[in-house]
């Protein structure tokens, strides 16, 4: 018997640097479990150089990423995921394409290291934050019992992994 391997997407704006940050680091620690992806609603275009060198730094793939759109995801012959999760706040609030089959989805918020101003020490102070909150939630996440827990128990722990330490927040939208 094949065990099932996992496809996750990451979701953000730009798709240039958390969503860059879990698809890598997911990619590693999955240990062949998961296929991680990445995509943007805006996609930036290219990879933030700051992501990649943090990912050098803490031993993670840091080659082969893009900047594309999360439609790519959305189109016929595109693998089907079986997570979806957001990492930026403005992302989860978007209207975000069907996905095919029906993914579970959360909002693991993390604080944009691409938008702070700063010295260089700041900035990579900034990314280096950014990967240890989506280190710790791919942990936690990889520690699921994925095969055996029921899926309403499983969503409710993905939303709470999303609540760990460094967690933005969604804005209330007004009725």
């Amino acid at each position: 018997m094949t065990d099932k391997i996992y496809n996750v997407l990451f979701l953000c704006t730009g798709n240039s640097a958390r969503s860059i940050l879990g698809e890598s680091i997911l990619s590693h620690e999955g240990k062949g479990r998961f296929r991680a992806f990445s995509a943007g609603s805006h996609p930036k275009g290219e990879v933030n150089p700051h992501a990649l060198r943090e990912l050098e730094a803490l031993g993670y793939p840091s080659t082969g990423f893009s900047s594309k759109n999360w439609d790519v995801f959305a189109e016929p012959g595109a693998p089907q995921m079986d997570f979806i999760f957001t990492v930026c706040d403005s992302a989860a609030g978007e209207a975000c394409p069907v996905w095919l089959g029906h993914p579970m989805t959360a909002h693991w918020g993390v604080e944009d290291p691409a938008a702070v101003v700063g010295t260089e020490v700041e900035v990579q102070r900034a990314f280096a934050m950014a990967a240890r909150f989506l280190k710790n939630r791919i942990g936690a996440f990889l520690s699921l019992p994925l095969s055996s827990i029921e899926k309403i128990a499983l969503e409710q722990k993905l939303r709470q992994i999303g609540q760990m330490e460094g967690a933005t927040n969604i804005p209330e939208k007004s009725a």
